[in-house]
């Protein structure tokens, strides 16, 4: 009994010196929606005091992308072959001796310069192709160093004619005569081969895959230089000699 009385006067004691749950304070805390509304007000202040003192600069920082102007495109993508750079450019033929054009040939050459189309006799490693302007190519090989879009000219041609005139070359004629320019497409790859391989007296057999890639490319333009363009980079008229290319006309 008495230790039950005792026990009920300090428990008595606690409650009445400490305070109650209800008069202890805690930290408010914010729901999401006022702070959301919180962050209005405050912008809806700064916007009023800068539109009462305009002389204050602006806080908001300029855009890290800015617009490239005109100017500066034009003058990054090249227009014309002056606005590329040399190391790019394609290296030029050098000749030790002038274009020489007999007299029969320089009066020839306008009847085939004003038919067209034209075609050219292509040789490429010594196989001869047939071109057109707008036919495709896909030749028997890859081509090293070139990539998708190269523009590449024929400089090797034992044939040039139209409809009605031809021009053979004993055996090739002279690059300055024309101009075939080729455009590189892509790259096409034949279906994988399997071969299979066998020794005599042997039970081992070996596979050899092979899977060959090829170049393919567009003709561009079959062009023949007139007269006026021959003169003008300084072709030579000479005599008609025995072995002289002649522009043959069909019956």
């Amino acid at each position: 009994m008495f230790s039950r009385s005792v026990l009920r006067s300090l428990t008595s004691d606690l409650r009445l010196s400490a305070p109650s749950i209800s008069t202890i304070s805690l930290p408010q805390r914010a729901c999401l929606h006022q702070t959301a509304s919180l962050r209005n007000a405050q912008q809806q202040s700064q916007t009023q005091s800068s539109s009462l003192n305009p002389e204050t600069p602006l806080s908001a920082t300029p855009r890290a992308q800015e617009s490239i102007p005109e100017t500066s495109i034009h003058n990054i993508i090249p227009q014309t072959r002056d606005d590329i750079p040399l190391a790019k450019q394609p290296v030029a033929p050098t000749f030790t001796s002038p274009l020489e054009v007999t007299k029969s040939l320089m009066a020839q050459l306008p009847h085939l310069v004003g038919q067209t189309p034209h075609y050219v006799t292509a040789e490429i490693h010594a196989r001869p192709f047939l071109l057109t302007a707008g036919d495709h190519i896909r030749l028997p090989f890859l081509m090293p160093k070139v990539k998708t879009g190269d523009i590449l000219r024929f400089n090797r041609a034992s044939a040039l004619g139209s409809r009605d005139f031809t021009l053979k070359g004993s055996p090739h004629i002279d690059e300055r005569l024309f101009e075939c320019r080729v455009r590189v497409i892509g790259v096409e790859s034949e279906p994988l081969r399997i071969k299979e391989k066998t020794k005599r007296r042997q039970r081992h057999t070996k596979q050899a895959r092979s899977k060959h890639r090829y170049t393919t490319m567009r003709v561009m333009d079959v062009r023949v230089k007139s007269p006026e363009e021959l003169l003008k980079e300084g072709a030579v008229v000479i005599e008609d000699a025995a072995d002289s290319p002649q522009i043959e006309a069909r019956s």
